[in-house]
């Protein structure tokens, strides 16, 4: 954890030098080309030099801009010094050092009158627009190339956390069918567990009866749960949730009403209960139950059912995060600080045509979503 932090640290200020170095070099040359050219068209001086108090001024004016670039980068950067490993923050740091490097030698070079010449021929004034001109280029160039490769890599990061992540749901959902087929099983060979019971009945062994039953128990899972959502898978994964929920002390609240005909398949409900829910205990987890008051604790409420020909899904629960959220994924929008899962939720709504939304009230997260169950819905966007 602490090697993770320092590389961290060192990425940050690869970030900072890069972009003080790249803002600050392109803004110097770009307002010396203009000065120079200003001096030389209008002023009508042939053969115009920047002087100490012009160049100062410049430097002046560049700082501020300098300052700017760093403080409207920083809210979008914050997401790529989050949630990484140790060696991506080594990976993405040390091409950064590379380019600032590259610019410290072009700067180098120009204070040393290492200039980008004209061919000789066209004098001092053309001399010093082409090495200005060469390094605002550069400059330029670099500060696109260090943009696309930081933010390009933390595209391809979170690409590869949600694939990760959906495989996982993959396996977990097969966990389920697994259960669910053992359950079913069990329901098959009723009959005969019941002459089996019967048997260890009337020679009264209640040694081996007690035992058989809690094997029974054990292979069908029988433990009362207040799930029965209309589709077993759903409710196993529910009552799973419902122990961890359990386990940390979060009060549990359930009402969940799965429609008949409900269009959403197996997998993709289990995705969003699975992913919401996991997010909701979370969130519950980092919160301290003295924080909240004696008579209070972390809680969870889950609601969902049929409203208006559509089904609606909502999640409640305690969450300790400031600040207001308001955000519409039917426009596309990005969850940010809401983690991974919420992005495959997100796919899942809109693969159906439906709508999410996220707001947070006085130390409650809410996040529903809501999805039609017209069939022409469906027959419209799968012939589009």
């Amino acid at each position: 954890m602490k090697n993770n932090m320092i590389q961290k640290k060192i990425l940050a200020f690869s970030m900072l030098i890069t972009i003080v170095t790249l803002v600050e070099n392109f803004c110097v040359s770009l307002f010396s080309c203009w000065t120079l050219i200003y001096l030389h068209r209008v002023r009508k001086i042939p053969v115009p030099v920047l002087g100490d108090r012009v160049g100062s001024l410049i430097a002046r004016i560049s700082l501020v801009i300098v300052l700017l670039a760093v403080c409207g980068l920083a809210k979008r950067l914050l997401s790529v010094l989050s949630g990484k490993t140790g060696k991506w923050y080594l990976a993405l740091a040390f091409p950064l050092l590379v380019i600032t490097l590259v610019i410290f030698v072009a700067n180098w070079g120009a204070s040393k009158g290492v200039l980008v010449r004209s061919g000789g021929n066209m004098g001092l004034y053309y001399d010093q627009l082409f090495s200005y001109g060469g390094i605002c280029g550069l400059s330029a160039l670099s500060m696109f190339a260090a943009g696309f490769y930081v933010f390009g890599m933390d595209q391809i990061y979170l690409e590869q956390k949600k694939s990760s992540q959906y495989h996982g749901q993959i396996a977990a959902y097969r966990m389920l069918e697994e259960q669910y087929g053992q359950a079913e099983r069990l329901r098959h060979d009723l009959k005969n567990h019941i002459t089996a019971l019967s048997g260890l009945t009337e020679s009264r062994d209640w040694e081996k009866l007690k035992h058989y039953l809690k094997d029974m128990g054990e292979a069908a899972d029988l433990e009362a749960g207040e799930e029965a959502t209309g589709n077993r898978v759903v409710d196993i994964l529910l009552k799973q949730k419902r122990k961890t929920a359990e386990r940390k002390n979060i009060a549990w609240e359930c009402h969940v009403q799965l429609p008949k005909e409900c269009p959403v398949l197996e997998f993709d409900l289990c995705v969003l209960f699975g992913n919401l829910l996991d997010n909701a205990v979370e969130a519950c987890g980092r919160l301290q139950e003295d924080s909240l008051g004696a008579a209070a604790k972390p809680f969870i409420q889950i609601q969902a059912g049929t409203v208006k020909k559509c089904f609606l899904l909502e999640v409640k629960n305690s969450d300790c995060r400031e600040g207001q959220h308001k955000t519409g994924f039917a426009e596309g929008k990005q969850p940010k600080g809401h983690g991974i899962g919420l992005l495959n939720v997100r796919d899942v709504v809109q693969r159906y045509n439906g709508t999410m939304e996220i707001e947070k009230e006085k130390g409650v997260f809410i996040i529903s979503a809501l999805i039609p169950l017209e069939d022409s819905v469906y027959n419209t966007k799968q012939t589009s």
